[in-house]
């Protein structure tokens, strides 16, 4: 399962098939294999071994995905992180992650200024910038590798070396390093490949961060297959339009509020998107309401994923999405899965609990916190942290997260379901229901919401009509904040934790 070994059999036996385009870049695999070559070598020239921590912070890039590659060849470890990290927040998941190399790019020059003092593990050789000549205590990639051999180097890759440590979004609380293996990466190319019906012709297109997990959910099968892979420098919802078109893309996998915007956007249409045989949605609740839209529109192409990092998904089919449209579907093959109540035994069916999992995508734990670890897998299975229920047909139904869950006058009241009937006014593009402290009631439901339109509705009227149309007293929500936008993470999830702290600390629900 050494992942290094699938870019050369691609530049082997399909060498002039088209692998990457990033804007103007555009390699084939003979061409990719020289490039992820040279800079795998460049890496052990710098001293790098196997097991030894490579920080990406970067953008989209050819860089990052070059970068991904090089370390599948040697053994190294990447560690993605987001280039909006800075100050303490860098400096803590460097450290953690005993980075010993930082790839970086010159929009970070200044954060990473400030934190070398702080990081004695980084050898002052060992900062290197993508689009930045060398100086300053900085490498430039480009001359990094210029002299490099574009020969493969080779590694002694097992099972169970680490591939990657990726740090969970921090939606819930600090990030934690989430731990993958070369196994596990290979099962997520071999099995997404399956259950989204990729071939080698397929044409992957990416316009998330390529540092968030998701991101390996199309990317692991495209290594897998020899797929072209295109990434998206920044989403822009016209723009992606437009490249589907162009370049005759496939799979696609968004997050919500990305899929929102291209149903918006000027250009959207059935023609537009009629290459596309998957569009997946991933990384929050989508919501009914876009759902029923997009059916009219695209069909047969519609996916739903429900996932962590850590290692348990479940997949809505297209062949079920119009049938079980409220669900996120069933485990994929291999994969357990089971609801549990507050003492961890099993429940039937209809019974909401929360969700576990077990399978071959399970972590081996979070670096270097075995007591983390302890709590999230317990006797072999997953807790998830988030509610939910089965069918009698073994659909899973999310419910919501327990830290998002609402107790309100003793009452358990889930945000999801108030926020599937604030979509349905037309003023509404996004909405994210909290709560919040209140005298009486424990608890309160709070609407954020970002309108379509400035000045569309104003809060009081948003708020009398969602009221009117709650299906119990106890989900009424007692305020809306209109927004211009939402705290997100790289991954593009809302942050309700931000926005719960944010409204706490300037007013309060009485």
């Amino acid at each position: 399962m050494n992942l290094g070994l699938l870019l050369e059999q691609h530049s082997r036996y399909r060498p002039d098939h088209l692998a990457v385009v990033c804007e103007e870049d555009r390699f084939t695999f003979r061409e990719l294999k020289a490039r992820v070559n040279q800079f795998a070598n460049a890496l052990l020239l710098l001293g790098l071994r196997k097991g030894d921590k490579l920080a990406l912070v970067l953008p989209n890039c050819t860089e990052l995905l070059i970068a991904y590659r090089a370390a599948a060849l040697t053994g190294i470890v990447v560690v993605p992180l987001s280039p909006l990290l800075r100050g303490p927040g860098l400096i803590s998941l460097l450290k953690d992650s005993d980075s010993t190399a930082v790839l970086s790019c010159s929009s970070m020059v200044e954060a990473l200024d400030e934190a070398r003092p702080e990081l004695p593990a980084i050898a002052s050789d060992r900062y290197i910038l993508t689009d930045a000549p060398a100086g300053g205590g900085y490498r430039n990639f480009a001359e990094l590798v210029s002299s490099a051999s574009q020969e493969s180097p080779g590694a002694d890759i097992g099972d169970n070396d680490v591939y990657n440590i990726i740090y969970s979004s921090g939606t819930t609380g600090l990030p934690k390093g989430i731990v993958h293996t070369h196994y596990i990466r290979a099962v997520y190319a071999m099995l997404f490949a399956g259950s989204f019906r990729f071939t080698p012709e397929s044409v992957v297109m990416h316009a998330g961060s390529l540092v968030f997990n998701g991101a390996f959910v199309t990317l692991m099968p495209a290594w897998f297959l020899g797929c072209t892979y295109i990434l998206q420098k920044r989403f822009d919802a016209v723009a992606f339009i437009e490249a589907v078109q162009r370049e005759k893309v496939t799979h696609v996998m968004m997050v919500p509020s990305q899929i929102v915007a291209v149903m918006n956007a000027p250009n959207f249409s059935a023609k537009a998107m009629s290459s596309l045989q998957m569009l997946c949605s991933v990384g929050a609740p989508f919501h009914r309401e876009y759902k029923e839209r997009l059916l009219q529109t695209l069909g047969g192409s519609l996916y739903e994923l429900y996932g962590l990092t850590e290692g348990f998904v479940t997949i809505l089919d297209s062949s079920d999405f119009a049938s079980k449209i409220d669900s996120v579907g069933v485990p994929p093959p291999f994969i357990e899965m089971r609801i549990l109540n507050e003492r961890g035994a099993e429940i039937a069916a209809g019974e909401i609990g929360e969700i576990a999992g077990r399978g071959p995508l399970l972590m081996p734990g979070y670096y270097k916190r075995p007591d983390l670890t302890a709590q999230a897998i317990v006797n072999g299975w997953l807790r998830t942290g988030d509610m939910g229920y089965i069918d009698e047909a073994g659909y899973l139904y999310l419910v919501d997260r327990k830290k998002d869950l609402i107790i309100s006058g003793g009452v358990n009241v889930f945000p999801k379901d108030i926020e599937e009937v604030v979509v349905q006014h037309p003023a509404v593009r996004e909405v994210a229901v909290f709560g919040v402290e209140h005298e009486k009631w424990g608890e309160a439901p709070i609407a954020a919401v970002i309108l379509k339109q400035p000045g569309a509705i104003n809060a009081d009227d948003l708020r009398e009509w969602v009221n009117a149309r709650v299906a119990a007293r106890y989900q009424r929500i007692y305020r809306v904040v209109i927004l211009d936008d939402f705290p997100r993470s790289a991954a593009g999830k809302t942050l309700k934790r931000i926005l719960r702290d944010e409204f706490a600390a300037t007013t309060g629900v009485q």
